[in-house]
């Protein structure tokens, strides 16, 4: 007699896992900007796979975020709804438990692009900027790091000359999201003249700037990212992000996106240990579900405790930003501890599914290659735990 099918799991559910009530206590105006978050959610969950097993990226997905307004990051744009730093956190988490690429995707347009228009841009380029990149009309890519500078961004090479009434754009720039997407691209490059760090709009359609996409992925394959080369591309003096004067303008950005990235890394990490739970009830060996034997359980346990402090982090260090009291260290403490936290959720659920734990179908193999790239961009582990060092004990140990 031969085998029936084999069994389907059900593992992409919500089952709104918050042991110590860490989010239960919020808004009803933060609570709607989440429900949006979810609505999106219950759109792309059904999708995604195919579109991450394709490499291939769904800019129509990225638009439907704009529809929903859930690209604005917190940041006040007018005909939008403002969202509290807890609302973006919120979204941010909750489309990171649907997916790692569509979350990049929306960081990279509210939490960089948008951001960099709001806090440096001329009356004039928020004028033409603002709105369609709010809405994901006009996507947007943020060139900062570089072949050969990814953690040290600081020492970036590519230089900026002005002729006259232009900039003359050189260098390069990999690993930038929606940098061939045919939008906008914000180039940081350095000042020939005054060696400062300055920012320019870019319109991907200039002379003299091409990009390709990056092939090959094993993470985050659902959004292209591109490699720029910028060949004597020449913009007009009204390009230049008038309030921009050194790279501390730039960390600015950065600072506030590290801690989209620890919202990101629990809601990657609220998927992978619900999928678990639920395998762990649907799935029987022995003679019995998986969740009744005592090693699975032992894991269970553990996974929820790394989830509850990733989730009680998110809320303090927001706490913190909602009062205006947030330093750059405890972004960064937020950025490290949860990517860790999150790969060690990720090994662990894996484990527990066992083959099933590398079907696309059940979810977690992707968030668990997407993790390994959240666990490295916007700072290396290394680098946090240098700003960490630094922080307590007032020696950079910075090569």
């Amino acid at each position: 007699m031969s085998a029936g099918p084999s069994q389907r799991y059900h593992l992409a559910d919500a089952l709104g896992t918050d042991y110590l009530s860490a989010l239960e206590d919020i808004s009803s105006d933060d609570r709607a900007h989440w429900d949006r978050a979810r609505e999106y959610t219950a759109e792309i969950l059904p999708l995604i796979n195919d579109y991450w097993d394709r490499g291939e990226y769904p800019t129509d997905l990225v638009r439907r975020a704009g529809e929903l307004d859930l690209l604005t990051d917190g940041l006040e744009v007018p005909g939008h709804r403002t969202m509290s730093p807890l609302a973006a956190g919120l979204v941010t988490m909750e489309i990171s438990r649907a997916d790692g690429s569509l979350a990049a995707a929306a960081a990279v347009q509210g939490g960089l692009v948008l951001r960099s228009v709001v806090l440096f841009a001329s009356d004039e380029q928020k004028q033409r900027y603002l709105e369609p990149v709010a809405s994901g009309e006009l996507l947007g890519g943020f060139a900062l790091t570089e072949p050969n500078h990814g953690s040290d961004s600081v020492s970036l090479e590519t230089s900026a000359r002005r002729e006259g009434s232009e900039w003359v754009l050189n260098g390069h720039k990999k690993w930038i999201g929606n940098g061939a997407t045919g939008g906008i691209t914000i180039v940081w490059a350095r000042d020939e003249a005054d060696g400062q760090v300055k920012g320019f709009i870019v319109e991907q359609s200039t002379p003299g700037y091409s990009a390709e996409v990056i092939q090959g992925k094993g993470a985050l394959r659902a959004i292209h990212q591109a490699e720029i080369t910028l060949d004597n591309v020449r913009v007009t003096a009204d390009a230049q992000l008038p309030n921009v004067s050194s790279f501390k303008d730039v960390s600015r950005a950065l600072v506030e996106t590290r801690v989209n990235v620890g919202w990101s890394a629990l809601g990657h990490a609220t998927s992978m240990f619900e999928a678990a739970l639920s395998y762990a009830k649907q799935r029987n060996q022995f003679g019995k579900p998986l969740a009744g034997h005592q090693m699975v359980q032992e894991r269970l346990a553990q996974m929820l405790a790394e989830l509850t402090n990733m989730q009680l982090q998110c809320v303090a260090v927001t706490r913190l930003q909602t009062t205006g009291t947030m330093r750059p260290a405890q972004a960064s403490m937020l950025k490290y501890h949860n990517t860790r936290a999150a790969r060690r959720i990720a090994s662990v659920a894996r484990d527990m599914l066992g083959g099933n734990g590398i079907l696309l179908e059940n979810h977690v193999i992707r968030h668990l290659t997407d993790v390994e790239a959240l666990h490295t961009y916007e700072g290396t582990e290394s680098v946090q735990a240098l700003i960490l060092g630094r922080d307590l004990t007032g020696i950079s140990a910075f090569a």
